[in-house]
């Protein structure tokens, strides 16, 4: 068995592991029922236009601002329609509107002369959008990365704990074995986000968010090489901290690297996204650039070059963790005698090498 056969070996093993896994598919399908509450339920709790109770001479102005008008022959008729249900509000001879405990809105402005009103900056984003897509794409790279970096994590432990490992290392290569978890571990964090995503995109096409969808286009067919290449940059790191201990209680001993990596790029991305230098940055640093630069192009801040160099960037930089990472897996897998450190697994390496 060659080493592409065991990988793949492997990581089919992982895969049917995980999705057998009850937390792994209660989280998928909270995940899903999320992104499904958060672009559906929107429209369907602002509910449609008033019902306005009005005579055929008020009625012209209701109907071209969209509401639903209710003929009535007078105005009592029309009071007596919004007392008894039938409409939301009325029109009646000043004008004035009837309600019955909440002014409607819709009904004033159709009734309203507005002036005009000239964009500076007409292709602005919606400050909420602005605040939301942030959040979102951060938060899903955090999350993402977090828990399926944990259960790399996790399962390395479990196998060294129960000395299992010794009998996989003699069955496949130890880089098979280490490459199979981590091919196991991308592909459920894609299907994940993918199934997330297309909730998300059938939500918004529901909601008639076809403009916020053509504006987030482009940015998620960017986030998804520079998740890919973020995911295996830090599963890299869980992989090694989980080889260096034999305890799942030691693993927050030497994650702490790990965890802050993760951690500081989320809320720096969060916290700063509308600074516009800070971001730049943020886009050309491999922890931040996963979320930053698909914000960036999504904010119309980014040109197509910085894209290309910020993903080459991230490209060699996660290579380099990968081959970091394996070399500490290979020199402190089969160390079953404490805790060990980074530079003892380099040089054990050096020894089986």
């Amino acid at each position: 068995m060659n080493v592409m056969q065991a990988t793949r070996l492997v990581a089919a093993r992982e895969i049917r592991v995980k999705l057998r896994d009850r937390t792994f598919l209660i989280s998928t399908v909270v995940f899903l029922l999320i992104a499904a509450a958060a672009t559906i339920l929107p429209p369907l709790l602002s509910g449609g236009p008033s019902t306005v109770a009005a005579t055929e001479a008020a009625a012209g102005p209701l109907r071209a601002a969209g509401l639903e008008v209710l003929a009535v022959p007078d105005d009592a008729a029309a009071e007596q329609a919004v007392r008894d249900g039938d409409a939301d509000a009325a029109v009646v001879a000043g004008p004035a509107v009837l309600a019955m405990d909440d002014a409607p809105g819709d009904v004033v402005s159709a009734l309203s002369t507005e002036p005009p009103v000239r964009l500076l900056n007409p292709d602005a984003v919606d400050p909420v959008v602005a605040f939301l897509v942030p959040f979102a794409f951060a938060f899903i790279f955090f999350l993402t990365s977090q828990t399926f970096g944990v259960q790399i994590a996790q399962s390395i432990i479990e196998e060294k704990q129960t000395r299992i490992v010794e009998i996989l290392v003699a069955a496949v290569p130890v880089r098979a074995l280490l490459a199979g978890k981590m091919l196991a571990g991308t592909i459920l964090a894609l299907g994940q986000i993918g199934l997330v995503a297309v909730v998300a995109v059938v939500g918004m096409a529901f909601g008639d968010n076809g403009a916020l969808l053509s504006l987030l286009g482009p940015a998620i067919g960017w986030f998804v090489p520079f998740f890919l290449l973020g995911f295996v940059l830090i599963a890299s790191m869980w992989a090694a901290a989980g080889a260096l201990v034999n305890r799942l209680e030691d693993i927050g001993g030497v994650s702490m690297p790990v965890q802050l990596a993760v951690m500081l790029p989320f809320f720096a991305v969060i916290f700063l996204n509308d600074n516009v230098t800070a971001m730049r940055v943020l886009s050309y640093l491999p922890f931040s650039s996963p979320t930053a630069m698909p914000l960036r192009l999504f904010n119309g801040d980014a040109a197509g070059w910085e894209l290309v160099v910020s993903l080459v960037l991230l490209l060699v930089t996660a290579v380099g963790f990968l081959l970091a990472g394996a070399r500490v897996y290979e020199g402190s897998l089969l160390r079953t005698n404490g805790r060990t450190s980074i530079r003892t697994a380099w040089r054990e390496r050096e020894t089986l090498g």
